[in-house]
């Protein structure tokens, strides 16, 4: 286990949270919902499972369906609008931070691209991360 929290929250500072454990991965989404969601070509997500999370302050929700059928709640600041963290309401132990939401960005290390086949052309990903063209296998 990491030896210290992730911290991050919204940029007008109004959402706070902190992610006891380690991420179990961490991923690049060029999926078009994430697209949507952030304006650029991806997302950048630190997945935790089982994780001890903290929130302060009371995000504003959005629910979506995946293209996999998986159901999603975006947590964003009612305020400055960011995007700070995803939940997955059939897999309650999953976490997933938004890596420009931490107060040390550089603590984020992409492992993987999901959803490849969304890609858009001008969003070039570092070619050296091992890609899928939807989600991995489970397991």
């Amino acid at each position: 286990m990491t030896s210290r929290p992730f911290l991050g929250g919204c940029a007008c500072g109004a959402i706070r949270y902190q992610a006891k454990g380690d991420p179990v991965a961490m991923i690049d989404c060029q999926c078009r919902q994430c697209q949507r969601e952030t304006g650029t070509g991806h997302t950048s997500n630190l997945l935790f499972i089982g994780a001890e999370v903290g929130i302060e302050g009371q995000p504003s929700f959005w629910n979506s369906t995946g293209d996999g059928g998986t159901s999603k709640r975006r947590a964003f600041c009612p305020i400055c609008g960011a995007p700070v963290y995803m939940t997955f309401p059939d897999m309650p132990d999953y976490f997933i931070i938004r890596a420009a939401s931490l107060d040390e960005p550089e603590r984020y290390s992409p492992q993987m691209a999901t959803w490849t086949d969304a890609a858009q052309a001008w969003d070039r990903l570092d070619p050296a991360l091992t890609a899928f063209s939807k989600m991995p296998p489970a397991g």
